[in-house]
């Protein structure tokens, strides 16, 4: 079984022939340092040496995807914005048409698909990043966010669909050019903090929600797996994800409020398949090899068959021991016990 097969099989819901491993997408300063420790000279070798099974191929890493003529970037007011959230101080939804918006013609996937097209027997995790929740954050400040979810819910509504109008349109045209070449849409909004959601419950079913419910819907009529990402605890929105046809969530912010694998197990096991799971906050940070990998057995003894292991945050920072990603990586790739 390769890795392609050996991930599409885990996230089905099926057993794999073994547990599945992605080293994650280590920060720039930890890259040199894993490179040295490890004796390589490029990313690929590094991921060949480690045996992971994962690739994330995604649009916004192509510094030339988004092309528009000014320069500026996808959700970019350039000068109109005066350094402030362009949404701030505003109170009318009429105010959503003078922002400068995306527009998909600009888009340019050849790098993209050039790159899925060389990716060897491996899973391809790709599509937009799609992180539309922080993208109209953005565009209104946090507090100006939150207050306008119940002072002005139409103007928070329309600057919603503008940024999801122009995700959803984005991702068709990579999807209808990408076919095959990709196994899943893995998109990123982190819903949680350490304790609870950034928003509640009722706010996150009418402004979250009904797009989120879209999105999986266009990958899934696609063909693709559908992989959340979300950092933090949002234990309380899992039912939800199920409900939408996520096939995977990612990280497992392990120690986030009632992120355990534990809980999870008991709660959602056999509904979702999981992607990550070992803690990065404590852990990996200060443990040693023999810790991390008798975790490792722990957390694959709890939440597999349907498990890929990884760091709990995939951006590994440079304070990371480079013996304790060996460890991981040591032990995640070990045959499951029958």
């Amino acid at each position: 079984m390769n890795s392609r097969d050996r991930i599409k099989t885990i996230i089905s819901g099926e057993k794999a022939d073994r547990t599945g491993f992605w080293l994650g997408q280590p920060h720039a300063h930890t890259v040199p340092i894993l490179y040295d420790y490890f004796g390589v000279k490029s990313d690929e070798e590094l991921r060949l040496k480690l045996q992971d099974d994962f690739r994330w191929i995604c649009p916004q890493f192509f510094p030339d995807t988004y092309r528009e003529p000014s320069g500026r970037s996808i959700f970019d007011a350039g000068e109109a914005s005066s350094g402030r959230p362009f949404f701030q101080d505003s109170k009318d939804a009429a105010d959503v048409d003078k922002f400068p918006w995306p527009d998909v013609k600009y888009l340019d996937f050849s790098n993209v698909i050039e790159t899925l097209k060389n990716s060897g027997p491996y899973y391809r995790a790709s599509g937009m990043w799609t992180c539309f929740y922080h993208d109209v954050m953005g565009l209104f400040g946090m507090e100006s966010y939150m207050m306008n979810m119940y002072d002005n819910p139409e103007l928070v509504h329309s600057v919603t669909d503008k940024v999801c109008s122009f995700y959803y349109d984005a991702n068709k045209v990579f999807f209808e050019q990408a076919g095959d070449l990709a196994d899943a849409f893995f998109f990123g909004n982190d819903f949680g903090t350490q304790l609870d959601l950034i928003c509640g419950l009722p706010q996150f079913d009418e402004y979250i929600m009904p797009w989120f419910i879209k999105f999986t819907n266009l990958a899934h009529d696609y063909g693709y797996q559908v992989i959340l990402h979300s950092c933090g605890a949002v234990s309380r929105t899992i039912s939800r994800f199920i409900e939408a046809k996520v096939d995977c969530l990612h990280p497992i912010q392990a120690l986030a409020k009632d992120m355990d694998a534990d809980g999870l197990a008991k709660n959602f096991g056999g509904n979702i398949s999981f992607l990550g799971g070992i803690d990065t906050q404590i852990l990996l940070d200060r443990g040693t090899p023999e810790e991390i990998e008798e975790e490792v057995k722990r957390v694959r003894n709890i939440l597999g068959p349907r498990l890929i292991l990884s760091p709990s945050h995939e951006c590994l920072l440079p304070n990371v021991p480079m013996e304790n990603i060996e460890a991981l990586a040591r032990a995640a790739i070990l045959p499951d016990p029958s």
